[in-house]
């Protein structure tokens, strides 16, 4: 799959090579399987400082980055966390800047989250609902807010699992948040 993606790239970075002319400097974003993941291409006519600059719809710089002495890179752009919406990936180098546009929508697979206690003391299930694969990390705090318990689990489809909380004092808090950033919070 790797390879397929990179020789698709190839060629679109050949195709604007040739529409450009030589001697130009040219910048492809290709959007990745991984959801949230762009690799960004550049091919410059020589080598010399290269700035990489990301800005959302409302023009507010969220990354920048110099690189020096290059004429040529791929470098993998994760907006995983990010809002969704237009940003502006603009490369600026001797030559100028060009600028390119992605859409990124931050879809979760999960549904809902669910925490039920069950019939045996200190025991709680919590379920997940879910289409695809999706990573989540599981925080569980006890009755006076401290950490207990924190795991990053990588689920596919629905999904359960049973936690011993005997010993933890209080009432615990069950914090699940998905590979978007969206928490959701359930206090048994």
């Amino acid at each position: 799959m790797k390879a397929t993606s990179f020789l698709a790239a190839l060629v679109l970075v050949s195709s604007v090579a040739f529409a450009n002319g030589p001697g130009t400097p040219r910048v492809v974003v290709v959007n990745q399987k991984n959801s949230g993941t762009f690799k960004v291409i550049y091919d410059g006519a020589k080598a010399g400082e290269v700035t990489m600059t990301i800005t959302n719809s409302r023009g507010t710089v969220v990354y920048t980055e110099t690189t020096e002495v290059v004429n040529g890179f791929i470098r993998p752009v994760n907006f995983t966390g990010m809002e969704a919406g237009e940003y502006t990936i603009e490369i600026a180098d001797a030559s100028g800047k060009q600028i390119q546009k992605i859409a990124y929508n931050n879809e979760s697979s999960v549904r809902s989250v669910q925490v039920s206690k069950i019939k045996e003391e200190g025991k709680y299930l919590l379920a997940v609902a879910n289409d695809g694969a999706e990573q989540i990390n599981v925080r569980i705090f006890d009755g006076n807010n401290n950490l207990i318990h924190n795991q990053d689990l990588t689920i596919d489809g629905n999904f359960g699992l049973v936690y011993n909380l005997k010993a933890v004092a209080g009432v615990p808090t069950f914090e699940v948040t998905d590979k978007t950033g969206t928490i959701r919070t359930i206090k048994y």
